[in-house]
């Protein structure tokens, strides 16, 4: 408990500076890469904290153009290490919820992420014309289809909206598999731990042509879902 107090002490802080220094960013670089280095810079900064290091392989799979990172979801630590280590700049599809935060929500806002309002349907289906338009425009973006934390390390089922978006955006979904974070930050937990994550990019996705909408997406969620658990330590 007490490292996850000085953890805290130290991090909250951090992520006000770094929030504040990347909305101000906002304002001199329309590109958005100023803001994604402060993001990774965060991101390494709050690992190093907890001595924790980040290993990447699969990198050689990742297509040319925008693509859409599905990634199973263990711990906090899941947005960390993806900012400090991926190798491609991202943007990322989150909860609502998140953009309501002081500050830090309006520096999300800032840097071009996209709310997702799960509690209202319709809006939901905004949030994701809103994110396939941004794809089109070549951004690639990140979120987590299970749509919340698992508290067991196995994946929880699927939500259908990131599939949608998969079939609209007409992208290459990259699965991601995430281990480790979950021993480090447990779900429903406050301790912290060391340990080391490892992120395994996949072969890219495609949505074989001549399939309906509703095929389509169940059969990308079936094939995302089947390669993410083939790389997942129980």
């Amino acid at each position: 408990m007490v490292r996850a107090y000085i953890f805290l002490f130290f991090f909250i802080p951090l992520t006000f500076l770094f929030s504040v220094s990347a909305i101000i960013s906002t304002f001199f670089d329309s590109s958005g890469r100023i803001y994604a280095g402060h993001a990774r810079l965060w991101g390494k900064l709050a690992l190093a904290m907890n001595l924790i290091k980040v290993t990447v392989t699969g990198s050689e799979h990742l297509p040319d153009g925008p693509v859409i990172f599905m990634s199973n979801h263990q711990s906090n630590f899941d947005i960390l290490s993806l900012l400090a280590a991926m190798p491609r700049q991202f943007y990322w599809i989150a909860k609502k919820e998140l953009f309501d935060i002081p500050v830090f929500g309006s520096s999300m806002r800032r840097g071009g992420y996209i709310p997702l309002d799960r509690g209202d349907g319709r809006k939901a289906l905004k949030s994701i014309d809103d994110a396939a338009a941004s794809i089109h425009q070549g951004k690639s973006v990140v979120l987590f289809p299970e749509g919340t934390r698992t508290p067991d390390g196995n994946l929880l089922p699927f939500k259908r909206g990131g599939f949608i978006l998969a079939r609209k955006a007409d992208v290459p979904v990259v699965p991601v598999t995430i281990n480790g974070s979950g021993r480090i930050n447990p779900a429903n937990s406050f301790r912290l731990y060391n340990g080391d994550i490892t992120i395994t990019l996949h072969p890219p996705v495609i949505i074989p042509s001549g399939l309906r909408r509703s095929e389509a997406e169940i059969w990308l969620m079936e094939t995302v879902r089947e390669q993410i658990e083939s790389a997942l330590e129980h």
